[in-house]
């Protein structure tokens, strides 16, 4: 699993937005995640503790000595594989009986409007996933480009690619390095040989990108804070069943379609697809029970994708974007048209024929799942989604059971804490803790996939005695995570009912882009009070009365504040001032700037007007 960097500071709005929603990675760089995020942070400025130096070996010479197995005959897997695949529809279909699945169970809205496209899915009119893009924001995550090596730095383990944005982009070696499929994908042999595929090593990496040389990359990541994009030569470029891999030879096929006799079908089909021998496939989830002719025809548009993106890598000088990510909508149809979704409703005409005419490409009987809204009523608001977008990304979220969590990103870490609230139970205390800390579990899963939270995640869910209990709520927390299309890695709870966990994510929160750091307070939630300014202003005043000279007559100081610190000041603190006149046989005027932050103020001297003391001015205050 992959371990997240701490969250850096500065995590302020960037280029993008949304980004890729594949079921999972498509190659598998987890296991020098670690390695490579510490190279990210320590080449952004924010230093590492990780030992960053080290000599990635290739990828092509690790091996692992396989654990020996008793061998099955063919005879024997193909009746363990009917039996299962029998019992399993026999459980179906009993399913079905028992409990039919709801009409219009799984919808989903799309608001699309000038500025802005916004994308909800709902299972039972209760909002399950959420993403927006800004029209105006540049799709950079998940786009290829041709870049320009401006310099290696091997003390990182890694290259610094010019791709024509504002920060280069970060590539590391091992992300240079041929690279396998990931744990998430089985691996399916070709029915002709594989080619030789030329292999490169890490001492290759300088003579092969030497600065000023172009390269062909990815962004997995977009710029966040002080990192500039994080790059991979390792390329794929998604369909609606297939994803296309054109720099490896390798073919696989999702492990979440679990069927066996689905799994032998689709491996055939991969196998009889005209793939290049330098190419590869993978089939999605989505591809499950598809008829032959649709992976056919998904084939035949990426590869003209890709004969697109070979003529802009031969033309376009460097540095250019050789592929762009789809925009929000045709992404929306390419990954949640699934069989289970009963309607797609948009309230833009001309985004609705759009994604009809993407639909007919695959199914035309699918056409008939979108409908356009036209309602005055904003179609948020018809869908219950506005009020539930305004729970979900509150500060506190309530539970069912009167129980609450409360939600605070940070720069290190995001930290969720849960409380009883008013479901206080009856006697039997542990079970009520119980019960909200398992309804907590669930909430917590959902909000992180909504709110696109990433990093770090400390939730600190009330203190339960029994470890059976808290291996209860840590099965629920990755149950409900398994749907999730980042990918993340869960501590078990300690003592202290603290459970720790990473998730993965490509781009910032929606919080980060949709809000900007308050001005007045400089992102910090809050201000000094009256009173602390009060007595900071007092101290100032003390300290320019004891430096003043004996002979000096007529003192006049004048302090402008803030009207709520003027009215501490004089009211409140109206005898302490006397007190200070007459002990220092000095004036104090006291005036009022609506214009002054809280916490600025100013002192000058009544008879030459000098600024004698100058705190806090309005630059200081909103910088």
């Amino acid at each position: 699993m992959r371990a997240q960097p701490k969250r850096q500071p500065g995590d302020d709005r960037e280029s993008m937005v949304g980004g890729r929603m594949l079921d999972e990675p498509v190659f598998d760089d987890a296991s020098h995640e670690k390695e490579i995020d510490a190279a990210e942070t320590q080449a952004a400025g924010g230093g590492t503790a990780e030992k960053v130096g080290a000599q990635p070996k290739s990828r092509s010479t690790e091996k692992k000595t396989p654990r020996r197995q008793p061998k099955k005959t063919d005879k024997e897997k193909g009746l363990a594989a009917k039996i299962k695949s029998a019992a399993k529809k026999v459980i179906k279909k009993v399913q079905d009986l028992v409990a039919p699945k709801k009409e219009g169970s799984k919808e989903v809205i799309i608001n699309a409007e000038a500025l802005e496209t916004r994308v909800a899915v709902l299972e039972d009119k209760r909002l399950e996933e959420f993403t927006i893009e800004r029209n105006e924001d540049e799709r950079i995550v998940s786009s290829i480009y041709k870049g320009t090596v401006r310099n290696l730095e091997d003390r990182l383990e890694a290259a610094f690619v010019d791709i024509g944005i504002e920060k280069n982009a970060f590539l590391h070696y091992w992300d240079i390095l041929p690279a396998n499929l990931d744990k998430q994908y089985e691996l399916v042999e070709r029915k002709n040989k594989r080619r030789s595929t030329p292999r490169i090593s890490r001492k290759d990496i300088p003579k092969k990108y030497p600065p000023g040389s172009n390269i062909i990359i990815q962004v997995q990541k977009g710029p966040i804070g002080t990192k500039g994009p994080r790059v991979t030569t390792h390329l794929s470029i998604p369909g609606r069943f297939l994803v296309l891999i054109p720099y490896s030879d390798q073919l696989g096929i999702s492990k979440k379609i679990s069927d066996p006799q689905e799994r032998a079908r689709l491996k055939e089909i991969l196998r009889s697809l005209d793939i290049p021998d330098n190419m590869g496939a993978i089939i999605r989830t989505a591809g499950e029970s598809q008829r032959k002719r649709y992976f056919v025809y998904d084939l035949a548009m990426l590869m003209q994708t890709w004969r697109e993106v070979e003529k802009k890598i031969k033309d376009d000088p460097s540095p250019a974007c050789v592929f762009r990510e789809p925009d929000l909508v045709e992404r929306t149809v390419r990954d949640f048209l699934t069989e289970d979704v009963e309607h797609i409703v948009i309230d833009n005409a001309e985004a609705a024929s759009r994604i009809k005419g993407l639909i007919s490409k695959v199914s035309r009987r699918a056409q008939g799942k979108v409908k356009v809204y036209h309602d005055a009523r904003p179609i948020f608001d018809r869908h219950n989604i506005t009020r539930q977008l305004e729970e979900t990304f509150s500060r506190r979220v309530k539970l069912k059971s009167g129980g609450y969590i409360i939600i605070d990103e940070t720069e290190a870490l995001v930290s969720i804490d849960v409380n009883t609230g008013s479901h206080k139970g009856g006697k039997d205390q542990e079970s009520t803790i119980l019960k909200v800390n398992l309804e907590a579990a669930e909430e917590v899963c959902r909000q992180m996939r909504l709110r696109n939270i990433g990093g770090l995640i400390v939730i600190d869910f009330i203190d339960m005695k029994k470890r059976g209990d808290r291996n209860r709520v840590l099965q629920v927390v990755k149950t409900k995570l398994r749907r999730d299309k980042a990918r993340t890695h869960v501590l078990p709870i300690s003592d202290l009912g603290l459970m720790e966990m990473t998730r993965q994510r490509h781009s910032e929160s929606v919080q980060s882009s949709v809000h900007d750091p308050c001005d007045y307070c400089k992102g910090r939630g809050s201000i000094k009070s009256a009173l602390t300014m009060s007595v900071e202003i007092q101290r100032k005043l003390n300290e320019i009365l004891k430096r003043r000279q004996a002979d000096q007559s007529d003192y006049h100081l004048i302090v402008k504040v803030n009207p709520t610190v003027r009215h501490r000041l004089q009211k409140v603190d109206e005898d302490l001032i006397i007190n200070m006149e007459k002990e220092h046989m000095v004036k104090l005027s006291f005036r009022e700037e609506p214009d002054f932050h809280a916490e600025q103020f100013q002192i000058t001297n009544g008879l030459n007007n000098e600024v004698m003391v100058d705190v806090g001015t309005v630059e200081e205050a909103t910088s």
